[in-house]
């Protein structure tokens, strides 16, 4: 039998003094806020009641730290799926309001419904479900968590929702250590709940693509 129940969370807060897009580039851990933010996601996964039985995360450090407290509460080691990483950007190491300023950049501002300063969106899309729908099959029974990043996670809720996938980045409804919760139907995704039980009050969110 495949899984019951399928949960996207994304990472917690990553120390960013800097305030720069760190995109897929190394060395950006978690802040202390942000481990607390990710015990707090995986508190809240325990607390539904509901066996989890299998664990995967990004390869970027933020993913695979905010992982560490499901594998301790689900007593699960993390399987590393390069398919639900945060997509690339030309923007990566900048620092956005200053990027996007600078004459030179405009050019990869030209179509925001690709995008083309980035991996295009319909890839992320393909890649997450190939993700999601292996994972979902893999599973004996029970629950799956996929820690993952915010593009991803929100461009996954906007495809199944059958919305456009052309959005406006400051609008996503996908907080730090959020969870956003799917079930699948025969071929078809469905999502069934969304979550943010991290205190993110003050929180430094510039990184994401």
């Amino acid at each position: 039998m495949p899984a019951d129940r399928l949960h996207l969370v994304r990472h917690g807060e990553v120390h960013n003094p800097d305030r720069v897009l760190y995109g897929r580039l190394p060395n950006f851990a978690l802040s202390a806020d942000g481990r607390a933010m990710a015990a707090a996601a995986a508190a809240h996964v325990e607390g539904l009641g509901r066996p989890v039985t299998a664990l995967y995360a990004s390869p970027l450090q933020r993913t695979r730290e905010s992982a560490a407290p499901f594998a301790e509460a689900f007593g699960l080691e993390p399987v590393i799926d390069d398919r639900v990483i945060e997509p690339t950007n030309v923007f990566e190491g900048k620092r956005m309001r200053r990027a996007v300023l600078n004459p030179a950049n405009w050019k990869h501002l030209t179509d925001p419904a690709i995008p083309s300063w980035g991996e295009p969106y319909l890839e992320v899309v393909e890649r997450m479900d190939a993700a999601m729908t292996d994972a979902w099959n893999a599973a004996p029974s029970g629950d799956v968590v996929i820690v993952s990043h915010q593009l991803p996670i929100w461009i996954t809720h906007l495809a199944i929702a059958g919305k456009p996938l052309k959005h406006d980045p400051r609008k996503r409804r996908c907080a730090l250590s959020s969870v956003t919760s799917f079930e699948r139907r025969g071929d078809e995704w469905r999502e069934v709940a969304y979550a943010e039980p991290a205190t993110t009050a003050g929180a430094v969110d510039v990184g994401a693509v």
